[in-house]
């Protein structure tokens, strides 16, 4: 017990450390992420999750490890879907590529947060309640077949209930102030677009964490390796984000990959009393429905009308004002 503490303490000094040397060092001052920077960053974040992986073989041997690396590959592969959204929900509010990075890190950390809460409730649950796996499998199984189904992805940030709740209590201005979040004025603070934007970050993330974690569930319950596949996961999302943001649209199929992935994982779970999948055909599954998606996509490329279009889509005035209701006080 004292040995697994120990880990736990490790590794999150070692997340709190990175997340400072980005914010600290490599972030101090708001820039934009070029596509070089970004791609020497998701090699870095893999590098580590992988060496990590090298570790938890060394030290609980060969089926952990395994359990790690298809936990971290199903992790990561969802949260390519949440790059989608991302580059939806900053193209909607049109935040500066120089704001960017610093909404996905605070919304990251809101994440970590998030999703170790998710994790310790499902893996409890699951504890006490084994009946809530054939629940968990259920859901995956339906969420996956309406991800198939879903042709267009939308954001309305209007009807988000938290957004709603939030200008109740704190107006919202129609300009960026810089990088700021909140600023006061005349004696009264306001939030910023990039605050609202933060906030639709962190609340569709929530949305994603309901799907993710059933997933990683259905591989391991053991909370180090489910809460670590899904830090190193989220902690490379942002090098993600800005390393493909301008070519998401050409894997238009990968969405099949994804539906494929999660009906499979909700399967493993009904079937988890009367016969239990090999980890090492769920880590074959899972590669193998990100590999052929990716090359159908490919070999069948979606006529697009321009990438500046689609990173930059037209905001409607009703929706502005649908948004922000603040009286601002020139």
């Amino acid at each position: 017990m004292s040995n697994q503490i120990l880990w736990w303490v490790i590794f999150n000094i070692f997340v709190l450390a990175m997340l400072a040397l980005d914010l600290g060092v490599f972030h101090r001052k708001a820039h934009e992420v070029k596509v070089k920077e970004a791609l020497v960053w998701s090699f870095v974040w893999i590098a580590l999750a992988l060496l990590f992986n090298v570790g938890v073989y060394f030290w609980q041997g060969t089926q952990t490890a395994l359990e790690f690396l298809t936990g971290y590959l199903i992790e990561k592969s969802l949260s390519v879907d949440n790059i989608f959204v991302f580059l939806l929900i900053f193209s909607y509010f049109r935040v500066p590529f120089l704001y960017q990075h610093k909404v996905l890190f605070w919304g990251i950390l809101g994440a970590l947060v998030m999703r170790a809460i998710f994790i310790a409730t499902g893996v409890t649950l699951i504890q006490k309640f084994h009946w809530i796996i054939y629940v968990f499998g259920g859901f995956l199984i339906l969420t996956g077949i309406k991800m198939a189904l879903q042709k267009d992805m939308e954001i309305h940030p209007e009807r988000n209930p938290v957004l709603r709740l939030f200008q109740r209590f704190i107006p919202v201005t129609k300009d960026y102030e810089d990088d700021k979040f909140f600023f006061k004025r005349s004696g009264r603070y306001f939030a910023t677009p990039l605050f609202i934007t933060l906030l639709i970050v962190e609340t569709t993330d929530l949305i994603f964490a309901v799907d993710s974690i059933p997933a990683i569930l259905a591989i391991t319950i053991d909370p180090f390796i489910v809460y670590t596949s899904n830090v190193f996961a989220i902690l490379g999302l942002r090098a993600l984000y800005f390393a493909l943001a301008g070519i998401m649209q050409l894997f238009h199929y990968l969405h099949y990959g994804l539906s494929a992935i999660l009906v499979f994982v909700g399967i493993k779970m009904l079937l988890a009393d009367l016969y239990k999948i090999p980890v090492g055909i769920s880590l074959g599954v899972v590669a193998g429905s990100l590999l052929i998606s990716a090359i159908a996509s490919i070999i069948r490329p979606k006529q697009i009308e321009s990438v500046s279009a689609a990173v930059n889509p037209p905001i409607e005035e009703t929706k502005l004002k649908s948004i922000y209701q603040a009286k601002d006080k020139q």
